[in-house]
């Protein structure tokens, strides 16, 4: 792993100027957190919705949409480690026993992660940046099962053990240190009860009885510093009672203080200094906060769309440990901060694609090491696309579905994850050639069905819809697209008849685009990659798949030159420039049974292509693009 500064042994214990100036220039990390803890809770409500909205723990406010869980529901429990955010059970007119998780700084749509051993709700949940465990609920009857999951992984829950009490059926606190967790309270049927048991994140079955809290109820919601519990709330018949424990000690609750109402199934979420609990049952849109360290009631935080038994989860609560600089190496694609930028940037993310349905599947490949490619995460809507990005964001367009769409996603390519929610093209459509540099991106024509000469461009840094450009000399779909950092250029296509037609724009500009040149044939569907000084096209139909490479000098108009051949023909290689200052890939595509070839060239010297490695999946017409292309600077 990369050296992170100040070393331990050479540092004094605070971050100098320089040193935090040199691990941002050298590692690209920084000793904080970054935009804050991230708070998100699922909506709940009686109408079993889906929906996640998101705090910043450490300020106040109304809460924002994040995405939505892939199935709506009530009565869940939520578990985080820094990086993942997970929901598990519930009940949406029957109990489920889905897990759906989520890249926490991704915002966007969730996705499946596994399930449960025993499908119930009201459950609780709690865990450490490792493991996460989901204790008791109701399964028509009550549950003491506790069953528990590895966060990294996905997978289904295995067995952990059983609470002390089968009565333990509703509970809804998740209360933990780094090693241990707690969970309080329960009815149903019968009198509600004040039990609170302990688990050691350490040790399977390790089951055993903590305290008692002040006052028995069910649903409490808790929230946790490393080192205190909170249980807030609960039903039996509607409390306002705020308790507090030592996590460290078996000693009973103390009272902490008051929220303004009775709440019972809140969402609790954490940062090591603030609790805060979403929603109060019946469903008013009420978010109050505490500070763990000082017992007190609670203040108003601010509001929700209209919340209450739902469940909440924070990337930073008592659990986890501190938050280090290094963070980045934990999730980024190589286990390392990723250089950037055109002289540095090694890494292309390539997504979804058909294989021939509408793939999800999104992989990297390091582009200076032949090798395979490797699992990155999953798209919240797979297919043929087109993609571009700056040295940060990969973004996703153009879907190849009936009908079209407008959707446009990204991933950040130094974390791995799934993608999330960008903002809408200007129409929908498919089949666009992609080009950008390091501000900008342009989607170059498209089909609609209909052919388009339409360019729509975006801000890659700012998530947001697209705006007008200008248009292709050409309506013209199924072309290829690469760029310069000031020139981005369009080659090929269809109108429907298959063009020959190159034509360009300047990016930093809006406006027409102009004759370019020729390619040697008309085609349609080729692969583009540059190195900033070059353009080179990868493969295309005429209507034949050709095996065929030719290249143009960006800043001079001309025809193409003959660069070399692939190494077999075809067609709908990944949609996107793969490429680094001295390589570029050719990714998949279509024979026209789809492959998993990955080819590569090197750009500066025209040449045949050269065998690198294979995809995970076999596809073609992907939205892929690299954090070192020719556009960017």
């Amino acid at each position: 792993m990369a050296t992170s500064y100040p070393r331990r042994d050479q540092s004094g214990g605070i971050w100098k100027t320089n040193q935090i100036t040199k691990n941002i220039k050298d590692q690209g990390t920084y000793p904080h957190l970054g935009q804050g803890t991230i708070g998100l809770f699922n909506l709940g409500t009686g109408s079993y919705v889906n929906t996640v909205e998101k705090i910043i723990v450490e300020t106040t406010g109304n809460s924002t949409d994040f995405g939505d869980l892939a199935v709506g529901r009530n009565q869940n429990a939520g578990i985080s480690s820094f990086v993942r955010s997970i929901f598990g059970g519930g009940y949406n007119g029957s109990v489920t026993n889905s897990i759906n998780y989520i890249h926490s700084q991704s915002q966007g749509n969730y996705s499946d992660f596994g399930d449960l051993t025993v499908a119930r709700r009201g459950l609780g949940g709690s865990g450490n940046n490792t493991r996460g465990l989901f204790a008791g609920g109701n399964t028509g009857s009550n549950s003491n099962v506790i069953d528990f999951i590895t966060i990294s992984a996905l997978g289904n829950a295995s067995d952990w053990g059983d609470l002390t009490e089968t009565s333990m059926g509703w509970n809804n606190s998740q209360i933990n240190s780094q090693t241990r967790g707690l969970w309080a309270g329960s009815n149903n049927p019968g009198p509600a009860t004040n039990t609170i048991n302990s688990v050691e994140f350490s040790s399977v079955g390790n089951v055993v009885d903590f305290a008692n809290l002040s006052v028995a109820r069910s649903q409490p919601s808790g929230a946790c510093s490393s080192s205190r519990g909170i249980f807030a709330g609960g039903l039996s018949p509607s409390y306002n009672v705020i308790d507090s424990v030592e996590i460290g000690s078996f000693a009973n609750a103390v009272d902490f203080g008051d929220l303004t109402t009775g709440e019972q199934h809140a969402g609790g979420m954490s940062s090591k200094v603030r609790g805060v609990f979403s929603g109060i049952n019946p469903g008013t849109t009420s978010i109050e906060f505490i500070t763990i360290a000082h017992a007190g009631n609670a203040t108003d935080f601010g509001d929700c769309t209209s919340c209450g038994q739902g469940s909440g989860n924070a990337n930073n609560h008592g659990g986890l440990q501190e938050f280090q600089p290094r963070a980045p190496e934990l999730y980024s694609p190589t286990g390392k901060v990723l250089p950037r930028g055109a002289a540095s940037g090694d890494i292309a993310v390539v997504a979804g694609g058909n294989s021939p349905s509408n793939m999800t599947q999104i992989d990297f490949i390091q582009i200076s090491s032949l090798s395979n490619s490797t699992d990155f995460g999953t798209l919240s809507r797979g297919g043929g696309m087109s993609g571009l990005s700056s040295a940060t964001r990969l973004v996703q367009a153009g879907y190849e579905l009936s009908p079209a769409l407008n959707e446009m996603n990204y991933v950040t390519i130094a974390t791995k994850g799934n993608s999330a929610d960008f903002g809408n093209l200007t129409r929908s459509e498919f089949g666009i050639a992609p080009a950008a540099n390091s501000t900008r991106g342009l989607w170059q024509g498209g089909c609609t069905p209909t052919r388009t000469n339409t360019v729509d461009y975006i801000t890659i840094a700012s998530t947001g819809d697209a705006t007008d450009f200008g248009n292709l000399t050409q309506t013209v779909c199924a072309g290829g697209g690469a760029a310069s950092s000031t020139r981005a250029i369009r080659a090929g296509g269809s109108t429907p008849s298959i063009t020959n037609v190159m034509d360009y724009g300047t990016i930093g500009s809006t406006g027409n685009y102009i004759d370019f040149g020729d390619l040697s044939t008309n085609r349609k569907q080729p692969g583009g990659t540059s190195n900033g000084t070059r353009a080179v096209w990868l493969g295309g139909e005429e209507p034949t798949i050709v095996n065929t490479m030719e290249y143009v000098t960006i800043a001079a108009t001309s025809n193409t030159t003959d660069f070399g051949d692939l190494t077999q023909a075809r067609t709908g290689v990944g949609r996107g420039d793969n490429s680094n200052a001295t390589r570029g890939l050719a990714v998949g595509g279509s024979t026209p049974s789809y492959v998993n070839t990955i080819d590569y060239i090197t750009i500066a010297a025209a040449s045949n292509a050269t065998d690198f490695g294979d995809l995970v999946t076999a596809s073609g017409y992907q939205a892929s693009s690299s954090n070192g292309h020719g556009g960017l600077s």
